[in-house]
Protein backbone atom coordinates (compact mmCIF):
# COMPACT_ATOMS: atom_id res chain seq x y z
CA UNK A 1 0.00 0.00 0.00
CA UNK A 2 1.51 3.57 -1.18
CA UNK A 3 1.50 6.42 1.18
CA UNK A 4 -1.38 8.88 -0.15
CA UNK A 5 -3.12 11.64 1.64
CA UNK A 6 -6.56 11.22 3.42
CA UNK A 7 -9.81 10.40 1.57
CA UNK A 8 -11.35 14.19 3.08
CA UNK A 9 -8.31 15.45 1.21
CA UNK A 10 -10.36 16.87 -1.56
CA UNK A 11 -13.08 18.79 0.31
CA UNK A 12 -10.56 20.99 1.57
CA UNK A 13 -9.25 22.63 -1.82
CA UNK A 14 -8.18 26.11 -1.72
CA UNK A 15 -11.33 28.28 -2.03
CA UNK A 16 -12.11 30.26 -4.42
CA UNK A 17 -12.10 33.45 -2.17
CA UNK A 18 -7.98 32.70 -1.38
CA UNK A 19 -7.66 31.88 -5.30
CA UNK A 20 -8.87 35.10 -6.63
CA UNK A 21 -7.19 36.89 -4.08
CA UNK A 22 -4.06 35.02 -5.50
CA UNK A 23 -5.05 36.36 -8.99
CA UNK A 24 -5.41 39.49 -7.87
CA UNK A 25 -1.84 39.74 -6.33
CA UNK A 26 -0.77 38.43 -9.95
CA UNK A 27 -2.05 41.66 -11.65
CA UNK A 28 -1.57 44.07 -8.97
CA UNK A 29 -5.10 44.89 -8.54
CA UNK A 30 -7.43 45.96 -6.59
CA UNK A 31 -9.15 42.96 -3.89
CA UNK A 32 -12.55 42.89 -3.38
CA UNK A 33 -12.86 39.35 -2.68
CA UNK A 34 -11.59 38.72 0.53
CA UNK A 35 -13.85 40.04 3.48
CA UNK A 36 -10.86 41.77 5.18
CA UNK A 37 -12.20 45.09 6.89
CA UNK A 38 -10.05 47.87 6.48
CA UNK A 39 -11.49 49.62 9.86
CA UNK A 40 -8.71 50.94 12.10
CA UNK A 41 -8.01 48.75 15.05
CA UNK A 42 -9.00 50.81 18.24
CA UNK A 43 -7.12 52.02 20.54
CA UNK A 44 -8.33 50.35 23.38
CA UNK A 45 -7.97 47.11 21.57
CA UNK A 46 -3.81 47.86 20.63
CA UNK A 47 -3.24 48.77 24.05
CA UNK A 48 -5.25 45.94 25.84
CA UNK A 49 -2.86 43.34 23.74
CA UNK A 50 0.47 45.35 24.39
CA UNK A 51 0.07 46.21 28.03
CA UNK A 52 -1.19 42.41 28.84
CA UNK A 53 2.44 41.26 27.16
CA UNK A 54 3.99 43.65 28.96
CA UNK A 55 2.60 41.95 31.73
CA UNK A 56 3.26 38.71 31.09
CA UNK A 57 0.00 37.39 29.94
CA UNK A 58 1.55 34.87 27.35
CA UNK A 59 1.25 32.09 28.59
CA UNK A 60 -1.78 28.97 28.42
CA UNK A 61 -5.23 29.95 29.56
CA UNK A 62 -7.72 28.19 30.27
CA UNK A 63 -9.23 25.94 27.44
CA UNK A 64 -12.36 28.32 27.51
CA UNK A 65 -10.68 31.53 27.73
CA UNK A 66 -9.25 34.19 30.12
CA UNK A 67 -12.20 35.46 32.94
CA UNK A 68 -11.65 39.19 31.95
CA UNK A 69 -13.07 37.76 28.22
CA UNK A 70 -15.63 35.95 29.03
CA UNK A 71 -17.19 38.27 31.48
CA UNK A 72 -16.86 41.22 28.88
CA UNK A 73 -18.09 38.92 26.38
CA UNK A 74 -21.54 38.14 28.70
CA UNK A 75 -21.68 41.55 29.60
CA UNK A 76 -21.81 42.79 25.94
CA UNK A 77 -24.18 40.02 24.93
CA UNK A 78 -26.23 41.52 27.83
CA UNK A 79 -26.60 44.97 26.46
CA UNK A 80 -26.59 44.63 22.97
CA UNK A 81 -29.25 41.51 22.70
CA UNK A 82 -30.82 40.93 26.17
CA UNK A 83 -28.89 37.32 26.97
CA UNK A 84 -28.23 36.11 30.38
CA UNK A 85 -25.47 34.83 29.98
CA UNK A 86 -22.84 32.88 32.74
CA UNK A 87 -19.33 33.67 31.71
CA UNK A 88 -18.33 30.90 34.17
CA UNK A 89 -20.00 28.29 31.96
CA UNK A 90 -21.51 29.55 29.07
CA UNK A 91 -18.74 31.14 27.11
CA UNK A 92 -16.03 29.61 24.87
CA UNK A 93 -13.22 31.13 23.25
CA UNK A 94 -11.48 29.74 20.25
CA UNK A 95 -9.31 30.33 17.22
CA UNK A 96 -11.94 32.81 15.99
CA UNK A 97 -15.40 31.84 14.58
CA UNK A 98 -14.54 29.33 12.36
CA UNK A 99 -12.72 27.60 15.33
CA UNK A 100 -15.57 28.47 17.30
CA UNK A 101 -17.61 26.36 14.71
CA UNK A 102 -15.38 23.67 14.39
CA UNK A 103 -15.03 22.79 17.82
CA UNK A 104 -18.80 22.82 18.35
CA UNK A 105 -19.31 20.18 15.29
CA UNK A 106 -16.90 17.94 16.85
CA UNK A 107 -18.76 18.37 20.15
CA UNK A 108 -21.99 17.98 19.25
CA UNK A 109 -22.78 16.19 15.67
CA UNK A 110 -21.54 13.07 14.78
CA UNK A 111 -20.60 11.57 11.15
CA UNK A 112 -23.38 10.86 9.01
CA UNK A 113 -25.71 13.33 10.32
CA UNK A 114 -27.15 15.86 8.47
CA UNK A 115 -27.75 19.60 9.15
CA UNK A 116 -29.60 21.93 7.14
CA UNK A 117 -27.88 24.97 5.38
CA UNK A 118 -29.21 28.38 3.62
CA UNK A 119 -27.66 28.72 0.29
CA UNK A 120 -26.06 30.93 -0.70
CA UNK A 121 -23.85 29.72 1.79
CA UNK A 122 -20.63 30.37 3.91
CA UNK A 123 -17.88 27.95 1.99
CA UNK A 124 -16.28 27.00 5.84
CA UNK A 125 -19.66 26.20 7.07
CA UNK A 126 -20.26 23.43 4.38
CA UNK A 127 -16.90 22.56 4.05
CA UNK A 128 -16.19 21.80 7.95
CA UNK A 129 -19.14 20.07 7.86
CA UNK A 130 -18.01 17.79 4.76
CA UNK A 131 -14.66 17.02 6.28
CA UNK A 132 -16.39 15.68 9.29
CA UNK A 133 -18.63 13.33 7.47
CA UNK A 134 -21.26 15.32 7.81
CA UNK A 135 -24.00 16.11 4.92
CA UNK A 136 -24.83 19.76 4.57
CA UNK A 137 -28.72 19.98 2.83
CA UNK A 138 -29.26 22.73 1.37
CA UNK A 139 -32.44 25.18 1.72
CA UNK A 140 -32.45 27.92 -1.19
CA UNK A 141 -33.16 31.36 -0.42
CA UNK A 142 -34.86 33.30 -3.53
CA UNK A 143 -33.85 36.58 -4.18
CA UNK A 144 -34.23 39.53 -4.08
CA UNK A 145 -35.09 39.19 -0.32
CA UNK A 146 -33.81 35.88 0.30
CA UNK A 147 -36.71 34.66 1.25
CA UNK A 148 -37.95 31.05 2.28
CA UNK A 149 -40.91 29.12 3.77
CA UNK A 150 -41.97 26.94 6.48
CA UNK A 151 -42.33 24.12 3.84
CA UNK A 152 -38.69 25.32 2.00
CA UNK A 153 -37.69 23.53 5.75
CA UNK A 154 -39.60 20.60 6.11
CA UNK A 155 -38.88 19.32 2.41
CA UNK A 156 -35.39 19.59 3.80
CA UNK A 157 -35.52 17.78 6.87
CA UNK A 158 -35.39 14.06 7.32
CA UNK A 159 -34.81 11.80 10.52
CA UNK A 160 -30.67 11.75 10.16
CA UNK A 161 -31.30 16.01 10.26
CA UNK A 162 -29.40 17.04 14.02
CA UNK A 163 -29.32 21.18 13.23
CA UNK A 164 -28.97 24.14 11.10
CA UNK A 165 -26.55 26.69 10.37
CA UNK A 166 -28.46 30.41 10.31
CA UNK A 167 -25.52 33.17 9.70
CA UNK A 168 -27.37 36.54 9.81
CA UNK A 169 -26.60 38.99 8.80
CA UNK A 170 -25.19 36.50 6.00
CA UNK A 171 -22.12 36.19 3.75
CA UNK A 172 -22.59 36.87 1.04
CA UNK A 173 -25.74 37.49 0.49
CA UNK A 174 -26.50 40.30 3.51
CA UNK A 175 -29.48 39.10 4.53
CA UNK A 176 -30.67 40.07 7.97
CA UNK A 177 -32.91 37.74 9.18
CA UNK A 178 -35.90 39.05 10.63
CA UNK A 179 -37.67 38.06 13.70
CA UNK A 180 -40.67 36.64 12.06
CA UNK A 181 -38.10 34.63 9.94
CA UNK A 182 -36.53 33.69 13.03
CA UNK A 183 -39.47 32.33 14.62
CA UNK A 184 -40.25 30.16 11.59
CA UNK A 185 -37.12 28.91 12.16
CA UNK A 186 -37.22 28.57 15.51
CA UNK A 187 -40.70 26.16 15.70
CA UNK A 188 -38.95 23.94 12.91
CA UNK A 189 -35.90 23.73 15.10
CA UNK A 190 -38.27 22.60 18.21
CA UNK A 191 -40.39 20.80 16.16
CA UNK A 192 -37.92 18.35 14.82
CA UNK A 193 -35.60 18.87 17.90
CA UNK A 194 -32.64 20.29 16.14
CA UNK A 195 -29.56 22.67 17.29
CA UNK A 196 -28.97 25.94 15.16
CA UNK A 197 -25.76 27.25 14.83
CA UNK A 198 -25.64 30.65 14.00
CA UNK A 199 -23.05 32.72 12.79
CA UNK A 200 -23.60 36.16 13.99
CA UNK A 201 -20.11 37.83 12.75
CA UNK A 202 -21.33 40.68 11.19
CA UNK A 203 -23.92 41.67 14.02
CA UNK A 204 -22.34 44.86 13.82
CA UNK A 205 -22.89 45.84 10.38
CA UNK A 206 -26.54 46.23 9.92
CA UNK A 207 -28.26 48.94 7.38
CA UNK A 208 -30.77 50.91 7.16
CA UNK A 209 -32.52 50.71 10.90
CA UNK A 210 -32.74 47.06 11.34
CA UNK A 211 -31.87 45.12 14.01
CA UNK A 212 -29.91 42.38 14.76
CA UNK A 213 -32.13 39.72 16.74
CA UNK A 214 -29.73 37.42 18.80
CA UNK A 215 -31.68 33.77 17.52
CA UNK A 216 -30.90 32.59 21.39
CA UNK A 217 -33.11 35.23 22.84
CA UNK A 218 -36.57 33.56 20.76
CA UNK A 219 -38.81 31.83 22.90
CA UNK A 220 -37.26 28.13 23.14
CA UNK A 221 -34.45 28.76 21.47
CA UNK A 222 -31.70 29.35 24.32
CA UNK A 223 -31.18 25.45 25.43
CA UNK A 224 -30.59 24.98 21.63
CA UNK A 225 -28.65 27.83 19.99
CA UNK A 226 -25.00 27.61 20.13
CA UNK A 227 -24.10 31.22 19.45
CA UNK A 228 -20.83 32.14 17.36
CA UNK A 229 -19.19 35.19 17.27
CA UNK A 230 -15.84 36.99 17.29
CA UNK A 231 -13.84 40.38 16.91
CA UNK A 232 -12.18 39.80 13.41
CA UNK A 233 -14.72 42.22 11.74
CA UNK A 234 -15.68 44.48 14.30
CA UNK A 235 -12.38 45.63 15.58
CA UNK A 236 -10.66 44.68 12.03
CA UNK A 237 -8.59 41.68 13.62
CA UNK A 238 -8.66 39.30 10.78
CA UNK A 239 -5.37 37.92 11.97
CA UNK A 240 -5.62 37.51 15.61
CA UNK A 241 -8.00 34.46 15.40
CA UNK A 242 -10.34 35.58 18.32
CA UNK A 243 -14.20 34.17 18.38
CA UNK A 244 -16.58 32.59 20.50
CA UNK A 245 -19.49 30.02 21.42
CA UNK A 246 -21.95 30.76 23.80
CA UNK A 247 -24.63 27.89 24.90
CA UNK A 248 -25.90 26.39 27.48
CA UNK A 249 -23.23 24.92 30.25
CA UNK A 250 -24.48 21.34 28.96
CA UNK A 251 -22.59 22.13 25.36
CA UNK A 252 -20.37 24.73 26.60
CA UNK A 253 -18.03 22.02 28.35
CA UNK A 254 -17.82 19.40 24.89
CA UNK A 255 -17.54 22.16 22.81
CA UNK A 256 -14.67 23.95 25.46
CA UNK A 257 -12.49 20.60 25.61
CA UNK A 258 -12.57 19.77 21.72
CA UNK A 259 -11.48 23.25 21.72
CA UNK A 260 -8.40 22.49 23.63
CA UNK A 261 -7.71 19.48 21.75
CA UNK A 262 -7.66 21.64 19.01
CA UNK A 263 -6.27 24.81 19.75
CA UNK A 264 -5.41 24.45 23.12
CA UNK A 265 -6.52 28.26 24.10
CA UNK A 266 -6.67 31.53 21.92
CA UNK A 267 -3.75 33.78 21.97
CA UNK A 268 -3.62 34.83 25.67
CA UNK A 269 -2.97 38.69 25.04
CA UNK A 270 -5.13 38.83 22.29
CA UNK A 271 -7.91 37.85 24.31
CA UNK A 272 -6.85 40.65 26.38
CA UNK A 273 -6.89 43.67 23.98
CA UNK A 274 -10.38 42.59 23.01
CA UNK A 275 -11.62 42.43 26.41
CA UNK A 276 -10.49 45.92 26.78
CA UNK A 277 -12.01 46.99 23.48
CA UNK A 278 -15.57 45.25 24.74
CA UNK A 279 -14.92 46.94 27.81
CA UNK A 280 -14.51 50.55 26.69
CA UNK A 281 -16.12 50.77 23.79
CA UNK A 282 -19.67 52.25 23.53
CA UNK A 283 -22.80 52.30 21.65
CA UNK A 284 -21.25 55.11 18.96
CA UNK A 285 -18.57 52.95 18.07
CA UNK A 286 -20.69 49.92 16.80
CA UNK A 287 -22.96 52.57 15.60
CA UNK A 288 -19.82 54.30 13.72
CA UNK A 289 -19.31 51.06 12.07
CA UNK A 290 -22.56 50.28 11.00
CA UNK A 291 -22.96 54.31 9.71
CA UNK A 292 -19.61 53.93 7.97
CA UNK A 293 -20.24 51.03 5.85
CA UNK A 294 -23.60 51.83 4.97
CA UNK A 295 -22.48 54.33 2.68
CA UNK A 296 -19.96 52.65 1.42
CA UNK A 297 -22.82 49.87 0.34
CA UNK A 298 -25.20 52.96 -1.24
CA UNK A 299 -21.69 54.29 -3.41
CA UNK A 300 -21.17 51.05 -4.69
CA UNK A 301 -23.81 49.38 -5.02
CA UNK A 302 -24.94 52.49 -7.27
CA UNK A 303 -21.10 51.85 -9.11
CA UNK A 304 -21.90 48.59 -9.82
CA UNK A 305 -25.98 49.92 -11.56
CA UNK A 306 -24.17 52.33 -13.81
CA UNK A 307 -22.38 49.55 -15.08
CA UNK A 308 -25.49 47.13 -15.88
CA UNK A 309 -24.30 44.24 -12.92
CA UNK A 310 -27.24 45.02 -10.99
CA UNK A 311 -26.44 44.57 -6.92
CA UNK A 312 -28.41 42.53 -4.50
CA UNK A 313 -28.46 45.35 -2.20
CA UNK A 314 -27.64 43.55 1.15
CA UNK A 315 -29.22 44.69 4.42
CA UNK A 316 -26.34 44.02 6.54
CA UNK A 317 -22.75 42.41 6.53
CA UNK A 318 -20.10 44.24 4.35
CA UNK A 319 -20.77 42.25 1.16
CA UNK A 320 -23.10 42.75 -1.99
CA UNK A 321 -24.19 39.98 -4.85
CA UNK A 322 -24.20 41.05 -8.02
CA UNK A 323 -25.91 39.82 -11.38
CA UNK A 324 -22.43 39.14 -13.80
CA UNK A 325 -24.16 38.03 -16.73
CA UNK A 326 -23.57 41.13 -18.80
CA UNK A 327 -19.92 39.96 -18.58
CA UNK A 328 -17.98 37.76 -21.43
CA UNK A 329 -18.21 34.28 -20.21
CA UNK A 330 -20.13 31.33 -19.23
CA UNK A 331 -19.35 30.46 -15.77
CA UNK A 332 -19.24 32.81 -12.65
CA UNK A 333 -15.29 32.43 -12.50
CA UNK A 334 -15.27 33.28 -16.25
CA UNK A 335 -16.68 36.72 -15.47
CA UNK A 336 -14.94 37.61 -12.49
CA UNK A 337 -11.60 36.27 -14.13
CA UNK A 338 -12.91 39.15 -17.17
CA UNK A 339 -13.78 41.75 -15.02
CA UNK A 340 -10.53 41.64 -13.43
CA UNK A 341 -8.31 41.21 -16.31
CA UNK A 342 -10.32 44.25 -17.43
CA UNK A 343 -10.36 46.30 -14.65
CA UNK A 344 -7.98 44.88 -12.07
CA UNK A 345 -10.64 44.58 -9.84
CA UNK A 346 -10.79 40.78 -7.76
CA UNK A 347 -14.07 39.66 -7.07
CA UNK A 348 -15.07 36.19 -6.12
CA UNK A 349 -17.34 33.65 -8.37
CA UNK A 350 -20.57 33.14 -7.06
CA UNK A 351 -20.61 29.39 -7.69
CA UNK A 352 -18.26 29.59 -4.37
CA UNK A 353 -21.24 29.90 -2.24
CA UNK A 354 -24.17 27.89 -4.27
CA UNK A 355 -24.17 23.67 -4.88
CA UNK A 356 -26.19 24.36 -7.58
CA UNK A 357 -26.32 26.41 -11.12
CA UNK A 358 -27.52 29.46 -9.80
CA UNK A 359 -24.13 30.79 -8.30
CA UNK A 360 -23.44 30.86 -12.26
CA UNK A 361 -24.16 34.11 -11.92
CA UNK A 362 -23.43 35.83 -9.49
CA UNK A 363 -20.03 37.70 -7.82
CA UNK A 364 -19.54 38.75 -4.56
CA UNK A 365 -17.99 42.07 -3.77
CA UNK A 366 -16.73 43.06 -0.41
CA UNK A 367 -16.85 46.87 -0.21
CA UNK A 368 -15.33 47.11 3.23
CA UNK A 369 -12.34 48.91 2.68
CA UNK A 370 -10.71 52.42 3.16
CA UNK A 371 -12.70 55.37 0.72
CA UNK A 372 -9.49 55.84 -1.27
CA UNK A 373 -9.40 52.22 -2.48
CA UNK A 374 -13.14 51.75 -2.54
CA UNK A 375 -13.06 54.51 -4.73
CA UNK A 376 -10.42 53.59 -6.83
CA UNK A 377 -12.25 50.42 -7.32
CA UNK A 378 -15.16 52.32 -8.13
CA UNK A 379 -13.42 54.16 -11.14
CA UNK A 380 -12.09 51.35 -12.11
CA UNK A 381 -15.15 49.67 -12.82
CA UNK A 382 -16.92 52.89 -14.10
CA UNK A 383 -14.46 52.63 -17.25
CA UNK A 384 -16.14 48.81 -18.17
CA UNK A 385 -19.25 50.92 -18.83
CA UNK A 386 -17.63 53.41 -20.46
Amino acid sequence: MSLTVSNRRHLVAQSEIRNMTIECARVGGINLAQGVCDLPVPEPVLRGAEEAMRAGTNVYTRFDGLPDLRRAIADKQRRFTGMDVDPEGQVVASAGATGAFYAACLALLDEGDEVLVFEPYYGYHVVTLAALGIRPVYVTLEPPHWNFTAQDLENAVTDRTRALILNTPSNPAGKVFSREEMGVIADFAESHDLFVFTDEIYEHFVFDGREHVAPATLPGMARRTITISGFSKVFAVTGWRLGYAICDPEWALPIGHFNDLVYVCAPAPLQMGCARGLEELGPDYYQGVSDDHQHKRDLFCDTLRSIGLTPHVPEGAYYTLADVTSLPGNTAKEHALYLLEQTGVACVPGSAFYKGAVGETLARFCFAKEMDVLEDAMARLRRLGG
